[in-house]
């Protein structure tokens, strides 16, 4: 099995606004890092036009409510990619580029090997998160006894 993770968002502002540049003018550093962390598999992908990322897969009506999708090889992976590397401090500074979400925002789920999960798949699984909780088949880092550096403290004040 391969873990499978969605990360949802409101961006502040739409995607060519001065408000949210910094975050655009990176996206594509940031996307590119993740692909050559050993362990990374997959990554739900846009137009591949540069420095849009994937925010052209948007969530419903609203462009600026995007999504970002991967699987990894094992959660040490995905850890590795997120805590471990210059991702962690885009993500720590996400309050000056997306909206505060009062509901979980990201899930995890374990996929067979091979499979790529459609965003509708992974939107389900967060909808599954947010109305049971941690469970075997959608999960946050608390889920998982193999997420150690979440564990070490290091990421232990982000509660999923």
């Amino acid at each position: 099995m391969q873990l499978a993770e969605l990360n949802i968002g409101r961006l502040l502002a739409p995607t060519d606004d001065p408000r949210v540049a910094e975050f655009m003018a990176n996206l594509d550093r940031i996307n590119g890092l993740g692909k050559r962390i050993p362990g990374f598999v997959w990554m739900m992908e846009g137009s591949g036009e540069p420095g849009t990322g994937n925010t052209e897969n948007a969530i419903g009506d609203d462009p600026q409510f995007v999504a970002n999708m991967t699987v990894w090889e094992d959660v040490e992976s995905l850890e590795r990619f997120v805590w471990g590397t210059l991702h962690k401090q885009f993500y720590e500074r996400r309050a000056e580029w997306f909206e505060l979400m009062g509901d979980h925002h990201f899930v995890m789920w374990w996929v067979p090997a091979g499979h790529r999960p459609t965003l509708q798949e992974g939107l389900a699984r967060l909808d599954l998160l947010r109305r049971n909780g941690d469970s075997d088949d959608a999960f946050g880092w608390t889920h998982l006894a193999e997420a150690r550096m979440w564990r070490s403290g290091l990421c232990a004040s982000e509660a999923s």
